[in-house]
């Protein structure tokens, strides 16, 4: 609770006489010393209020003053001989307190009250930001928001005591935490850890363990609490919405590489066109769900949502009508975004529009422009601009000897993705779905066929050149 011993001695006006109880101990109940038992929960403080009459019973009664070693006396008295009995028996109290003796208990359970109200007011409002957290990142959103909403840190373990994952933690808290979990014994470096078992009675699925920074465990320990139950609730509810991410990833793939079998899924998935635009959306901040707000703009314009999102970066395709209007959008966005769209390419050449898209993506972000065409980009379009017919017609012959080489594979489209990937061998023998060595063959093919060396920055931009040209 926010209500702290120190807290409550200050608002009484009354002065705080030291004992077992710390004075930064939350404050949860107050009862009067006839009504008084032994307390059971340690982790808050209980305040007791003893009427001046009271002390001489309390000085025959050495058992139930030993009982309030573990409680915060309140009281309106203020008498050597009470002090000395508080001293003696290691007491915690308030003594002196500014209300009279009928109204310190009504004051302190309205005082109390209030308090809880706000309580549970900030964690209802807590718990909205963690159920939006939720919906937008699912798990690691919880176990993020959580960890900062109780500045502290939180790790979330499975059942076998696995990290699932952590926010705030560091190597010796998820040790920590571990060995808490499973019950192995360690030294705990935070006196406030909490363990929450995520799920009902037997049927635990995982463990959450948090910790706030400071040693208060009111807010951070209910809030945690809640957590675990949306988090069972999270885990136990099969995400369709990752099944039709997974499904649309899938199926933009088969339309990059093109042929029949491209034309026949994009037509099954409502785009009859035969001429579409790459794009590539991306942006600069996290706090924006940008396939969502995609989403959004497509259903808005009656388009089919031929997109896959990928490490934050959105790739699709689009008619050229809805490319200028999402543009248009991108642009008027409260938030910064990215747009980078390729050229207009055949279902056959859409892998092509669409690794432009990502190129002028990528200019959009350096260049700090919300939305960049390809075509616009200075660096090739500038040079083959400069060029007439006849001299873009011998660059783009440069390639000849690769066309119709028989018993070979498109050694153009391994060129082509070999250098729209900056050379990246991994990267390129995983689009092509190629070996590394049956790459690192083709490329040493096509250098032979051109007299060009791959490795060379000079040859690289003159092969590049000629793909443009033969391109345009």
């Amino acid at each position: 609770m926010a209500r702290d011993v120190a807290s409550v001695a200050r608002y009484l006006q009354g002065e705080l006489l030291h004992g077992g109880v710390p004075s930064a101990r939350h404050v949860n109940s107050v009862v009067a010393l006839e009504s008084f038992g032994a307390p059971t929960d340690r982790l808050f403080a209980t305040l007791v209020v003893v009427d001046a009459a009271q002390w001489d019973e309390l000085a025959d009664d050495a058992h139930r003053l030993s009982l309030l070693r573990d409680v915060v006396v309140v009281t309106d008295a203020d008498t050597p001989a009470v002090r000395r009995l508080l001293e003696e028996g290691g007491v915690t109290a308030i003594v002196r307190a500014g209300t009279s003796h009928e109204l310190l208990t009504p004051t302190l359970t309205t005082l109390l009250a209030v308090d809880q109200a706000a309580e549970a007011r900030a964690i209802t409002s807590a718990m909205r930001v963690l159920t939006l957290a939720a919906r937008r990142s699912g798990i690691t959103g919880v176990i993020a928001e959580l960890a900062h909403r109780i500045d502290g840190w939180a790790v979330l373990l499975d059942r076998h005591g696995e990290v699932i994952t952590t926010a705030g933690a560091g190597s010796l808290h998820i040790d920590d935490a571990i060995a808490v979990a499973v019950g192995r014994p360690v030294r705990v470096r935070h006196r406030a850890l909490q363990v929450h078992p995520v799920g009902p009675g037997q049927d635990i699925t995982a463990q959450l363990v948090t910790a706030p920074r400071n040693d208060s465990s009111g807010r951070g320990r209910e809030l945690s609490s809640q957590a675990a139950a949306l988090l069972d609730l999270l885990m136990r509810t099969r995400d369709s919405s990752h099944l039709e991410r997974l499904g649309r990833s899938m199926m933009l793939e088969t339309v990059l590489e093109g042929g029949e079998e491209a034309t026949r899924l994009l037509r099954r998935w409502g785009v009859h066109e035969r001429s579409l635009v790459g794009f590539a959306l991306a942006s600069r901040t996290s706090g924006v769900d940008v396939e969502h707000l995609l989403a959004l703009w497509l259903d808005e314009l009656g388009a089919e949502h031929v997109f896959a999102a990928q490490r934050g970066l959105i790739r699709g395709v689009v008619r050229e009508d809805h490319a200028q209007e999402i543009a248009h959008r991108a642009q008027a966005f409260a938030s910064t975004l990215y747009l980078g769209l390729g050229r207009p390419a055949t279902t056959d050449a859409l892998a092509r529009s669409v690794d432009e898209a990502r190129q002028a993506c990528e200019t959009a972000r350096a260049g700090g422009e919300r939305v960049v065409r390809y075509a616009s980009i200075p660096t090739v379009s500038f040079v083959l601009g400069q060029l007439d017919a006849d001299q873009t017609q011998r660059i783009g012959r440069l390639l000849d000897p690769l066309r119709g080489v028989e018993h070979q594979p498109d050694l153009i489209e391994t060129l082509r993705v070999f250098l729209s990937t900056n050379s990246a061998w991994g990267e390129s023998a995983t689009r092509l779905r190629i070996h590394r060595q049956t790459l690192a063959a083709r490329i040493r093919r096509i250098e032979d066929l051109i007299g060009l060396s791959l490795s060379d920055p000079d040859d690289r931009v003159a092969a590049w050149l000629a793909l443009r040209a033969s391109d345009g």
